[in-house]
């Protein structure tokens, strides 16, 4: 399947300031950080692309993490009827809370899953997977729940961790745009 065009996510990103987290370059976008504010045409462009390439039917719950995809998740919940679940880097302690080590390319931390029964035809979604640590550590958390996982979409993929993700899980990540960082700007790669 072809992915669809997206006019206004791509010029967005290349307009995005990028900034040194460590040795890190990260971007700085709407969609990731609200920088500057996210425009709901932005918003409503991109969510219409995730729903042309994900697979909706059967799907008990979409699945997000904190925090940068619950707006995604937000607004496909309302686009499609499906309830939405967030991944938290907070401890609820909770029956059956699943605890995960997430590890990105500028940080390190936990998250929590907590409202997903066994069973649960989960879509996944995400704004970025970059180096797939967080991505394949929930996918892992998920299955240790019992969800099944239907489709998985990252808006933005950025270096090797669709790949990683991929290798280490077993699970197809769908994205909508491929991006490099070089000379502290941001490239839509095709």
């Amino acid at each position: 399947m072809a992915k669809p065009r997206l006019p206004l996510l791509e010029e967005s990103l290349r307009n995005s300031k990028v900034v040194k987290r460590g040795e890190y370059s990260y971007f700085v976008h709407p969609l990731t950080d609200t920088i500057p504010p996210i425009k709901p045409e932005l918003l409503d462009e991109i969510c219409e692309g995730i729903l042309k390439v994900a697979d909706t039917s059967n799907v008990d719950v979409l699945v997000t993490m904190e925090a940068m995809g619950i707006h995604i998740a937000a607004v496909l919940s309302q686009k499609t009827g499906i309830p939405f679940n967030v991944i938290r880097k907070k401890q609820y302690w909770l029956p059956g809370e699943i605890v995960l080590d997430q590890s990105t390319g500028y940080s390190k931390g936990k998250m929590y899953i907590n409202g997903i029964k066994k069973g649960d035809r989960i879509l996944l979604v995400d704004a970025v997977v970059s180096t797939g640590g967080t991505l394949a550590a929930v996918i892992k958390g998920l299955q240790k729940a019992g969800a099944e996982i239907k489709d998985i979409v990252c808006v933005i993929e950025r270096g090797e961790g669709r790949k990683t993700v991929e290798e280490k899980t077993g699970h197809k990540v769908k994205t909508l745009v491929k991006i490099d960082i070089a000379e502290n700007k941001v490239r839509i790669l095709k």
